[in-house]
This record gives structure tokens, C-alpha cells and sequence, in this order.
């Protein structure tokens, strides 16, 4: 490994080896289980690792490339001929070659589109905690989803960034407030290695910024089948600034993140070209990675297609995800920075500087918006949740002209978190045992996950209550290793030894620490919450996590509150806050709390996947109606946080939660929690039940990367190869039609609408409608005229409808007669038409987003 120190001026390079032990040769297979993600969703295989030095197992931090480099040479040859850890060997082996060759669901499903990649672009990849280049919920999406793809056989390949400090370590001091530290990793040491060349070198590729080339090195990461490419600007050949670009995730200024969101976009596509990987399918996993679709309309440029119909090209294979709901989480740069970073790039393009600012520009910011230059750029869109993509639809309205916000063809595909990953060893064995084997190769049916019930009920809680244990410990730990580290007193540190109480109803709050999360909710009444901890025939306690960006001042501010009530007398060892919320942490709280309390302010959360993994472990959900909750909640599997409604103020929002917080916790969580029946809470466990029967089936990311590969990657595939055969004729010929359109929509009217029929009053009666239209020098045929109809709702129309008219014929020059009919609902009805465009070549309906309603043409 090549490594720069400095000398007072100077750099001096120098080498760097890592010298492993010698495997023998009967389990030589180790390091090929190390260097494959695979084993952090398989727990036999991390069990080959822990069980041969358990304490440097927890040293390295689970990372099975660091533990071979340090393990020793006589462990391992007492292992070669331990017959025990042959047995376990040998299985995991085997499982892991069933893994990466048995037939896979797409296989059998869509065997024509086996060698057809799908590219998917993410800022962040959380696969596991030793390799940290995840900051939250976006990258353990991410990583799950390379998860899935690799049981389901997708053919996806995935492409991010390889940072050299990860995002940073957290650090409470002794006045509870938050330190960033930046430790630097030695990719050499982890589960990846540099893609090398033809020529057996290190492949290299590059983008350029002002003023000067940037190298990028490639690394593989495999991920069961799957693989995922890590960009690296930290080359000898780089000046430093440039190889700063990829050392932590979301720091830096403006003008390091348009250079890692160039490197990850321009650099990714280049980068998968160099390797001869041919993408059939692009996913951009939120607005970070847009800049892949410059490169790609570069492309195209180059072999002289132009830029316009490039577009439609690139459209027409790309499929975009959007993840916030919260306008500060869309990346802007200003003009004048998109000229500095791109000004050279405008004639690659072929563009002009004002038709490539008009892909991304954002009238309402006034800036160039990375969420707007994807929703532009692809053919496919899609929130996280059903409630995410109405919120998204009505953020990004101001895009799509007079077409309804209700039909944006913005779409959903609720998120999943993968269930071999974040189900617990203990939960998985019942699983096995009372749903048959094989199980996890079913997730998606529903008669399987019905056998939970099956599960004897004293089984399940002490299961429970073992992780809950296990938790516990985990957190004293923590707790004594934190306090130690900032050198408190002996009492301090040994006081934590009787912090939580296993017989307590235990809350986990764990979560990024943005004020929208409302991590201070619980303390709106300390007093009602100090009657609640210290109650001594029904405790409550609280274990809180959670990071604040570095910049995040107020997000800070509330991690320091936290603290500093958990060390107030009422709540000392009942509350309390665990540092450095990671893939480890997490995963020990998601299985071991009792409930786990999610409360932001409604509707900011994309979808919340942490509840996911929280409830497939029987961890009960207690959530406002957000995101992810909204669609699962039943009233069986959990419990709600306020109402489903919009308020004009957030006060009186957080007013309204505070109080139905308490007050369900109060009165419906913890008599049931409480209500023993032998010892097990027999209600509870009911609760568990309902909960691992609905999260297991419906919030997987099986489900999920099924939903994706059916709704999006396979028409996208065949969508891609449409419109690249015959030189591109089919986007020549859509970008032609647009842009008639475009020209000379404003001829299109509707003239007239009148009842044909007379007055209806009786519910199921047909209503006939005729309407005259205007459409100039637009063939009739070229367009759809509808009548829209709802429920009127004070100045609005509600469940609406649409029902197409039928052309009745000529009555000028341009001018048409239609007819329909539609069946008259109960109550007060709305009804108009309007005209809009039509093609056998357009992705969606509104694809084109123009319309013209009766009165407005």
C-alpha cells in the first residue's frame, strides 16, 4: 500500500504491507468468506470468526480482513483440525456456494434479462459497521438493497464513494456534548480490493474539474453476488485538495460536495466503461449521483447523436428515487458555481450554457437543484413511502404546469430493510423451527409468515427478554467505556453497573438527530415523564442514539439536552444516551427494546426504516402516522402518535403528539405491557406477533426489490433498448413530437362543455357530457379529452376520476366535437374536461406535462 507522510515540506511516499498468517489449507476458504459482505447477513459464517478468538473478534469490530491479518498462526492450525469448527466450516461453505450459484427468483422470472445490468448510484453504502461510509437511513437502504438483489439474483451493479475517514465518530465529552473525530481506515485491511487493469495496474479513470484532472481509483466490494464499486480521489498523483474529495461523507464545503457528486455521477459512469460494464438500466438512489445522466447525454454526443434526443435516450432508461420530504435535504449550487464546475463540459454536450442550466434550474430557489435535474432526466420516479410520494408531488408540482398534483408522475416503492441482516439469531431459530425450514426463502408469503402465531408464547418472550439482556450489557458497556475514556470518577464509572432495569418497559429512541425528529418530544412534561420512570409497579426507561451533523448546531444542542436530563436525580440510569449510533449499535437496540418511539413532525419522514427493523425483531412500534407506519399500522401490531392531519403551526403540532404520547403510553401501552399472566404479557406478545407477521411480509427488501425490478428496471431494460435501436430513431421521433407540442399547445381549448343529457338527480344514472375543442395544428388522434369528475369538497374536487370522450366528429377547422358519459356518484359532483397529449412512446401519462382544461384555453 502507497502511502504519502510529510516531512516539514516535503511528501515522501512509502510502502505499506499487512502480513497475515498463513491459513492452512483445509479451511483456506476464509479469506474468501472475508472479502465478501455475504457473511454480514450470515451468522454461521461470522461464528467461523468469533468462535476462533472471540475478543479480537470484537476488537477488529466484526471486520473478517482485519481479524485474519491479526489472528494467530497457532489458532488457526488448532481450528484445521478441531472437528467442531470443521462441521461449522464446512457448512458455511457450502451454504455460501448454494448462495452464488443456486437459480435465483429474476432468473426464473425474467430469464431473457439475466445479463442485463442495472446500475444503481447511491452517496452511501451501509452494509456493515466496520466499513463506515453510511451516515443513516439513505445508506443502510442502500447496502440492504445490494442485499436483496444479491438473494433475488438481480443483475444489479452499484456504484459510490469510498470515503477515507468514513463519516465521523462520535464522541460525548464529560459535559454531553458532541465531538466529531475523523479516524482514517486502510481500505487494505477491509472486505475490498483495486479493480486492476488489462495491464494487472490498478484501473484508473478520471474526471475533470476547474482547471485540472482528477484521478479515481476503483475498488470492488462484493456483496454476495453483487457488486459494488468505491471511487477513491486519495492518489499520490492528486494534489491534496483533490484527494480530500472523497475523506467524509457529507463534509466539506459547497465546492467539495459538486466535486464528489461529479466524481460519484461523471467518474461512476467512467469508471463502470473502463471495467466494460454496459448498464441496460440506471437507478439514481436521490439526487447525489444526477450528474450520471451528463455523462451518459456526453456519450451519445460523442458519436454525434444530439443533445436533445441524447436526453430522451437517457430518459427513457433511468429511473430516479427521491428520499426527503425536507426542502434543506435537496443539494443546490448556484449558476454561477455549475459554470466554474461545468463551463468546459457545455460544448461536450453540444448543449448551450442555457439549455444545461435549464435541466437542473430551479425557478422557485433561484439555484441549480440536483432533484430537479433528476426528476428531468428520468423517464421513472419514485418517493419511499405512499404518503412520501404524495408530499413529493406536491413539493415538485411547480414542475408539471397545470396537471394535477394528484397524477405528478411521481410513484412509490415503500422501503424495506433486509431480513437476514437485522433479525436476530434468537427470532430467526423460532422462525426455523414453528415456520419450517426454509422459511427465509419465502418472505413474500403471507402463509408462511401466518405460522408466527404458531410460536409458543413463552418462547417468544423469553427470547425477548434474552435480547433485552444482551442489550443491557451491551449499553453498561458502553456507558463505562465512555466515562472512562473522558476520565470520571471510579463511583461515575461503577455506578452503571445498576443503570437500567431489565424488568422496565425499555423505549428506543435512535435516530439521526435533525429537529424535525423531535428526539425532545418525551421531555415535554419532565414531571409526567419522572412519575413514569420512577413508578415502581410499571418502570419506563428510555435508551436514546443518535448523531447531529457536525453543522447541525441545534441538532447538537438537543443531543447535549439529552444528556444533561439524564443526569438529573429523577432519571439517572433510567434515561440514558449511548454514543456513536452505528450499523452495531443499532442492531443491538432494534432487537432489544421493548418499544420503539419514532415521533417526527408529520409528514417530514420519508418513510423510517429503523421502525422496520425494530418490529420484524418483535419490537413494538409506537409512531406517529408517518412515512412507512402510516401504511402498516392496523391497530394490532403497534400504536399511533396523534392524528393523521395537517396543522398550521408546528407547536401546536408538537402540542397535540406531546399529549397523545403520554397519554397512549399511559393508558394503553403499559397496562398491556404490564398484564402478566405466568409471568409473559400475553397481550404483548400478541402485539409481537402482529408485528413480525406484518413487518416480515410487507417491508422486506425482498418485497421491495421485486416491486423496483417489476414496476421499473424491466420496463426501463426494454424501454432503453426502444429507444437505442435504428440509431435512436424513436427518441428522434418523441423528441419531435414534444417539441410540436410544445410549440403549439397554446392553440389547444375547450370551447364548450354542456349536459347532453339535461338535469341527472339520481344517483347511478349515466351523465352524458359533449364538449367542443380547439386543437389548431394538433391531430386529433395525438391527444386524449376526458372528463374529470369528483366530489365537491368546499372549493375542491375529491376522489377523482377521469373517463375518456369519444370523438363525434368535425365541425371546423380544427375544431372537434366529443361525447362521453360517466355514472353519477352520490352527493355533490364537480365534473369538467380537459385535453392532453398522447403517444404510444411516452413513459406515462404526463410525461409530457401539458393540459388544457375547459375554461383555460
Amino acid at each position: 500500500m502507497l502511502k504519502i507522510i510529510e516531512l516539514g515540506e516535503a511528501m515522501i511516499p512509502f510502502h505499506t504491507v499487512s502480513a497475515a498468517p498463513e491459513i492452512p489449507g483445509r479451511i483456506s476458504r476464509l479469506k474468501e468468506i472475508a472479502y465478501n459482505y455475504w457473511f454480514s447477513w450470515n451468522d454461521p459464517a461470522q461464528e467461523l470468526f468469533s468462535r476462533l478468538d472471540g475478543g479480537l473478534w470484537e476488537e477488529v469490530y466484526h471486520n473478517p480482513v482485519k481479524f485474519l491479518i491479526r489472528v494467530g498462526a497457532e489458532t488457526l492450525e488448532r481450528a484445521a483440525s478441531d472437528p467442531e469448527y470443521l462441521k461449522l466450516y464446512d457448512r458455511v461453505t457450502d451454504s455460501y456456494d448454494r448462495c452464488m450459484t443456486d437459480e435465483t427468483w429474476f432468473v426464473r422470472r425474467f430469464p431473457e434479462y439475466r445479463d442485463q445490468a442495472v446500475a444503481y448510484f447511491s452517496a452511501e453504502f451501509g452494509l456493515h459497521e466496520s466499513n463506515p461510509i453510511y451516515s443513516g437511513g439513505l445508506g443502510l437502504l442502500a447496502g440492504d438493497h445490494c442485499k436483496s438483489s444479491s438473494d433475488l439474483g438481480v443483475p444489479l451493479v452499484a456504484v459510490g464513494l469510498l470515503y477515507r475517514q468514513g463519516y465521523f465518530t462520535q464522541r460525548l465529552n464529560r459535559e454531553g456534548w458532541q465531538e466529531a473525530e475523523y479516524p482514517i481506515q486502510n481500505y487494505y485491511e477491509m472486505p475490498m480490493k483495486p479493480v486492476a487493469g488489462d495491464d494487472g495496474e490498478e484501473l484508473r479513470v478520471s474526471v475533470e474539474l476547474p482547471g485540472r484532472s482528477v484521478g479515481i481509483r476503483i475498488w470492488q466490494v462484493r456483496v454476495g453476488r453483487v457488486s459494488l464499486y468505491l471511487l477513491d480521489t486519495d492518489l499520490p498523483g492528486n494534489s491534496r485538495e483533490d484527494r480530500a474529495i472523497t475523506a467524509q461523507l457529507y463534509g466539506g464545503s459547497r465546492d467539495v460536495r459538486i466535486s464528489q457528486e461529479i466524481v460519484l455521477g461523471i467518474g461512476g459512469v467512467r469508471a463502470l466503461r473502463a471495467m466494460g460494464i454496459y448498464p441496460r438500466a440506471w437507478h439514481i438512489n436521490e439526487g447525489h449521483a444526477a450528474f450520471l445522466c451528463l455523462e451518459r447525454i456526453r456519450e451519445k454526443a460523442a458519436l454525434g447523436v444530439r443533445p436533445d434526443v441524447a436526453v430522451e435516450a437517457v430518459r427513457s432508461n433511468t429511473l430516479f428515487t427521491t428520499h426527503t420530504p425536507v426542502p434543506a435535504g435537496h443539494d443546490l449550487f448556484s449558476v454561477e458555481m455549475v459554470d466554474c464546475y461545468f463551463g468546459h463540459y457545455y460544448p461536450q454536450l453540444g448543449m448551450s450554457r442555457e439549455d444545461f442550466i435549464r435541466l437542473g434550474f430551479d425557478e422557485e430557489c433561484r439555484a441549480f437543484n440536483m432533484t430537479v435535474l433528476a426528476l428531468n432526466l428520468s423517464d421513472f420516479k419514485n418517493g419511499v413511502s405512499r404518503l412520501h410520494a404524495r408530499v413529493s408531488r406536491r413539493m415538485f408540482h411547480r414542475l408539471y404546469g397545470c396537471v394535477r398534483e394528484d397524477e405528478v408522475p411521481i410513484f412509490h416503492v415503500t422501503n424495506g430493510v433486509h431480513t437476514e441482516t437485522w433479525m436476530s439469531p434468537r427470532i430467526k431459530d423460532l422462525m426455523q423451527k414453528y415456520a419450517g425450514p426454509g422459511w427465509n426463502k419465502n418472505l413474500n408469503d403471507p402463509a408462511m409468515w401466518e405460522k408466527v402465531d404458531s410460536i409458543p408464547d413463552d418462547l417468544l418472550w423469553s427470547a425477548h427478554l434474552q435480547l433485552k439482556k444482551e442489550l443491557i450489557d451491551f449499553a453498561r458497556e458502553r456507558l463505562r467505556e465512555q466515562r472512562k475514556r473522558n476520565f470520571e470518577s471510579r463511583a461515575r464509572v461503577e455506578e452503571v453497573d445498576g443503570y437500567l432495569d431489565p424488568g422496565a418497559l425499555i423505549i428506543g429512541f435512535a435516530r439521526r438527530f435533525a429537529t424535525y425528529k423531535r428526539a425532545a418530544l418525551l421531555f415535554s412534561d419532565l414531571d409526567r415523564l419522572a412519575s413514569l420512570v420512577n413508578n415502581p409497579l410499571r418502570p419506563v426507561q428510555v435508551i436514546f442514539a443518535g448523531k447531529a451533523h457536525p453543522a447541525d448546531r441545534p441538532g447538537q444542542e438537543m443531543i447535549k439536552r439529552v444528556y444533561d436530563i439524564s443526569g438529573l436525580d429523577p432519571f439517572r440510569g433510567k434515561v440514558v444516551f449511548l454514543e456513536d449510533y452505528d450499523i452495531n449499535v443499532a442492531r443491538h437496540l432494534v432487537r432489544g427494546v421493548d418499544v420503539w418511539l419514532n415521533n417526527p413532525r408529520r409528514p417530514q419522514e420519508a418513510s423510517g426504516t429503523s421502525g422496520m427493523k425494530a418490529g420484524m425483531n418483535g419490537v413494538v412500534n409506537f409512531s406517529v402516522l408517518d412515512g412507512w407506519w402510516a401504511e402498516c399500522y392496523n391497530g394490532r401490531n403497534g400504536f399511533a402518535i396523534g392524528r393523521e392531519r395537517d396543522y398550521p403551526a408546528e407547536d401546536l403540532q408538537d402540542r397535540d403528539d406531546s399529549l397523545s404520547l403520554y397519554s397512549v403510553l399511559e393508558n394503553e401501552i403499559l397496562p398491556v405491557f404490564f398484564a402478566r399472566e405466568g409471568g409473559v404479557p400475553a397481550g404483548w406478545v400478541a402485539y409481537m406477533k402482529n408485528s413480525i407477521k406484518t413487518v416480515g411480509l410487507q417491508y422486506s427488501t425482498h418485497r421491495m426489490v421485486r416491486e423496483y425490478t417489476e414496476k421499473f428496471y424491466i420496463p426501463a431494460i426494454g424501454r432503453g433498448r426502444r429507444f437505442r435501436e435504428d440509431s435512436f430513431a424513436v427518441a428522434e421521433k418523441l423528441k419531435s413530437f414534444k417539441e410540436f407540442l410544445r410549440n403549439n399547445w397554446h392553440q389547444v381549448g375547450v370551447s364548450e362543455v354542456s349536459n347532453g343529457t339535461g338535469p341527472v338527480r339520481q344517483a347511478g344514472e349515466s351523465m352524458v357530457i359533449d364538449s367542443v375543442v380547439r386543437l389548431g395544428p394538433v391531430w386529433h388522434h395525438d391527444v386524449s379529452v376526458e372528463i374529470v369528475y369528483g366530489k365537491v369538497d368546499r372549493d375542491d374536487l375529491r376522489d377523482i376520476r377521469t373517463t375518456p370522450m369519444s370523438l363525434v366528429g368535425q365541425v371546423g377547422d380544427g375544431v372537434y366535437r366529443y361525447r362521453g358519459s360517466f355514472t353519477l356518484p352520490q352527493g355533490a359532483i364537480g365534473y369538467t374536461v380537459r385535453v392532453r397529449p398522447v403517444s404510444p412512446d411516452f413513459a406515462h401519462r404526463f410525461d409530457l406535462p401539458l393540459v388544457t382544461w375547459a375554461g383555460a384555453g
